[in-house]
């Protein structure tokens, strides 16, 4: 599995330190479920995703949608267990990040992404 930076682009800003990029459909479909909470500076990327589930988890999260241009169309903050969003007809895929992250950030609709290879921990 790939595992990436994500940076504000304009700022230059880290929204996520490492994010495992989950592009694969049994990834995507198991996500964060049966898992412990993300420890803060962590998240996971998934490609593609217009809509998230919160069906068997244990934490609320934070989620960032995407499009084809990496920039964002929609966020949620503190998703709850057993809830579901929709990113909307742009979204192309979705970031799952600890709850509270994006009341930390900088983060907002229009804004655009860079993902890079996170460095080896």
């Amino acid at each position: 599995m790939r595992v990436v930076t994500i940076r504000h682009r304009r700022t230059g800003d880290t929204l996520v330190e490492r994010a495992g990029w989950y592009d694969s459909l049994w990834n995507r479909f198991r996500g964060l479920m049966l898992r412990s909470p993300l420890p803060d500076g962590e998240g996971i990327v998934l490609v593609p995703c217009n809509s998230v589930h919160m069906a068997l988890m244990r934490m609320a999260l934070d989620v960032v949608y995407f499009d084809r241009d990496d920039k964002v169309v929609k966020t949620v903050t503190g998703l709850k267990p057993y809830r579901v969003s929709f990113g909307g007809r742009r979204a192309r895929a979705a970031i799952e990040l600890p709850a509270g992250t994006l009341a930390r950030s900088r983060i907002a609709v229009g804004d655009a992404l860079d993902f890079e290879p996170a460095s080896a921990a």
